[in-house]
């Protein structure tokens, strides 16, 4: 069967599932993975075929995703601030929505005297996402990290390798911690924020297959995470520090009120690009 009939018969069994628009970026995304081919490539070339064992691999992929198994898990890999990162179940998936965090820290933090080094703790790293962004684009930056999960450390750690980048990791429950064990300039964290109340609105994708340690936290403490890590950063924040945090889009007006309570400074709520309360800033 040439490529372009699979195309459609491709698209039309995900329908039920995904819109068209989607269904066919999945088909592009395998395509250019698995053949190196891209969609100019077809369009100039009605006549490529995918052979017997070709199908094989192809049909495993569409029944994956009839299931809903993130995109992002089938291929091992997704792309974030322009680099390459390994995801899998262990860790969750970067969104552009953290790249925006990302984008925040480094436009704020660039111009700092280079001879300066700057000490950045990334706290629930994860796949490692922040941390290794921060460690590319910020030249004078040593980039820390800390997870709970040995198994999101060991994915880090490889994509810290991959990225060819400096990062120290370390494996710790930051609620079990009383102080840190040295000072930074930057605290930044994307701790677990969904409340068991909101896994309504929460899709299957996500649901079924991301780590639900990186996701979740009780409703009768929502901010618990975001009160231990302010807690720590008042400890270990260098004069003028900053803790940076993204946020449960509800809890922006409760986050803004417990970092004034603790007497962080210069407070500032920023939305992100679907117009959701998402990140917050604080100075020491």
């Amino acid at each position: 069967m040439k490529i372009k009939q699979y195309r459609t018969q491709f698209i039309k069994e995900l329908s039920p599932f995904y819109d068209a628009y989607e269904a066919e970026s999945f088909f592009y995304l395998i395509l250019e993975d698995k053949h190196r081919l891209r969609q100019i490539d077809l369009a100039l070339n009605h006549e490529l075929n995918f052979s017997e064992k070709d199908f094989v691999v192809w049909d495993s992929f569409l029944n994956q995703l009839k299931k809903e198994v993130p995109i992002q898990y089938l291929l091992g890999k997704t792309s974030f601030y322009g680099l390459d990162f390994e995801v899998n179940e262990n860790v969750l998936i970067p969104r552009p929505e953290t790249e925006e965090l990302v984008e925040w820290i480094i436009n704020e933090n660039k111009k700092i005297d280079k001879s300066k080094e700057i000490k950045i703790l990334d706290i629930g790293t994860g796949s490692g996402c922040i941390a290794i962004s921060l460690a590319k684009n910020l030249p004078n930056a040593k980039v820390y990290a800390i997870d709970v999960s040995k198994k999101a450390l060991d994915t880090a750690k490889r994509n810290a390798i991959n990225n060819k980048v400096d990062v120290t990791f370390m494996l710790k429950n930051i609620l079990e911690l009383e102080i840190l064990k040295s000072d930074y300039d930057i605290i930044v964290s994307n701790p677990p924020y969904v409340r068991n109340l909101e896994k309504a609105e929460i899709k299957k994708n996500v649901l079924d297959f991301e780590p639900h340690l990186a996701l979740f936290v009780d409703d009768n403490d929502a901010l618990v995470f975001y009160r231990k890590i302010a807690e720590l950063a008042e400890k270990n924040l260098l004069e003028n520090g900053k803790l940076y945090f993204e946020i449960n889009q509800y809890l922006g007006k409760e986050m803004t009120d417990l970092l004034e309570k603790m007497n962080f400074k210069n407070i500032e709520l920023r939305k992100d690009i679907y117009d959701n309360d998402r990140m917050i800033k604080g100075n020491i």
